[in-house]
């Protein structure tokens, strides 16, 4: 009995095992490739573009001006907080003036006697003048009388001069600010001795509104320009200067919120640098700009009517250079290489390389690779990367499908890849 079970087990066994063998067998089994990957495309952007020179430039105060004890004296006040903003002939220190009003006292009293004398000198030449219309005095005696009222005049003036001077020197007691501005924090404290061996700075009082914009302008840029005045019919001027506006951008930022008017130009090209000196001159009402900072710098030199853009994220960059990724005959990936411009918010105008009617990978750009087949969903460029366009913007040719879903910002991270 125990046999027969146990060869009716080895049977059920070697059946099961050519069964399972029988359904791991892969010849009926067939491959199917995995479907392409989805992307997004989009037409680029046609719109009318200011080309703009971006140069590097750093504020300076318009008016900066050390502040300076003229007299000597002891300090006797400080009548500001330092690093507040002042107006124009408000007091900054007091220094010692009961010397200096002694010295005005003092010249008074020598105006008002030189005036006793002229009053004296005056009475004895008309004396002198009738008595020789009379004939009764020699001519000697009338031009004696004329030279010393001559004398009494000139010690008037004299004195005159000297009360003048002991009032300038009486004002200088008083320092006051010259214009508008903020002072810096005070050099010297109440008490200390001042203007001894000639002028104490005291403080420095800086104008911050409006701001000069220092820049160079390279000699091909300078020549760029004139061309295009040229075009325009115009000769480049020094008084043109104030009809050309710039915009200035801080460093940590994208935007050129400032705007402001060029104000002076250098009359020749630095021969060791090869660049002209600009200046220019913004307001800075909000005193949001210092002077010192090294600021970004757009001047515009030009238009062009029908410029191409993409999204600055779709561009990628390898060792040829910049390119896009453009979808071909059959959906296959194409690479271009292209020359980028300037930047138009989160768009790049592309200056050659890309036709109007490409269709360009804006999202999926990773698993788009040159050579390969994609399953492409074409949308209109999203109106958020268009929120800085200066002028009315349209895609190049239509989309087929100006519904589709908007591209997602946050897959932005993805743009700049590297595939060769």
């Amino acid at each position: 009995m125990r046999g027969g079970f146990s060869q009716g087990l080895q049977f059920y066994i070697v059946l099961l095992c050519t069964i399972s063998l029988q359904a791991c067998d892969g010849s009926n089994n067939t491959y199917v490739a995995p479907p392409p990957p989805k992307v997004r495309i989009a037409l680029p952007l046609q719109q009318t573009v200011t080309r703009y020179f971006e140069l590097t430039g750093n504020t300076a105060a318009i008016n900066s001006v050390d502040i300076e004890a003229r007299v000597q004296g002891l300090i006797e006040s400080i009548d500001y907080r330092d690093g507040m903003p002042v107006k124009k002939d408000t007091q900054l220190f007091g220094i010692q003036s009961n010397t200096y009003e002694a010295q005005v006292d003092q010249a008074q009293a020598t105006l008002a006697s030189a005036q006793a004398s002229q009053v004296g000198a005056d009475q004895e030449y008309q004396r002198q003048l009738n008595l020789s219309k009379q004939k009764v005095t020699t001519q000697t005696a009338v031009d004696s009388a004329k030279a010393t009222l001559d004398q009494a005049n000139a010690t008037i003036l004299n004195a005159q001069a000297s009360l003048e001077l002991a009032k300038i020197n009486l004002g200088y007691t008083k320092v006051l600010a010259p214009f508008d501005g903020t002072v810096t924090a005070h050099l010297v404290d109440v008490g200390a001795l001042v203007g001894v061996s000639g002028p104490t700075k005291l403080a420095t009082i800086v104008q911050t509104d409006p701001l000069y914009v220092n820049f160079n302008v390279s000699e091909p840029q300078v020549l760029m320009i004139k061309q295009e005045m040229a075009k325009q019919g115009h000769t480049f001027r020094q008084t043109d200067l104030p009809t050309i506006p710039f915009e200035i951008g801080l460093q940590d930022a994208t935007d050129y919120p400032f705007k402001g008017h060029l104000d002076y130009a250098s009359p020749q090209v630095d021969a060791s640098t090869g660049t002209l000196s600009v200046r220019g001159i913004v307001d800075n009402k909000e005193h949001a700009l210092l002077p010192g900072l090294f600021v970004r710098v757009r001047v515009p030199v030009g238009h062009e009517d029908k410029a191409l853009l993409v999204r600055d994220d779709a561009i990628g960059t390898n060792q040829q250079g910049s390119y896009v990724l453009v979808i071909g005959k059959d959906d296959a990936v194409e690479q271009k290489l292209v020359k980028t411009g300037q930047r138009e918010g989160a768009l790049r105008v592309i200056e050659s390389g890309l036709d109007a009617n490409d269709w360009v990978v804006t999202e999926g750009i990773q698993q788009a690779i040159p050579g390969s087949k994609v399953a492409p969903e074409k949308v209109a460029l999203d109106t958020a990367a268009t929120a800085s366009a200066s002028n009315n913007v349209a895609p190049a040719i239509d989309s087929t499908k100006p519904d589709a879903p908007k591209s997602d910002a946050a897959k932005s991270d993805t743009a700049k890849s590297d595939t060769p």
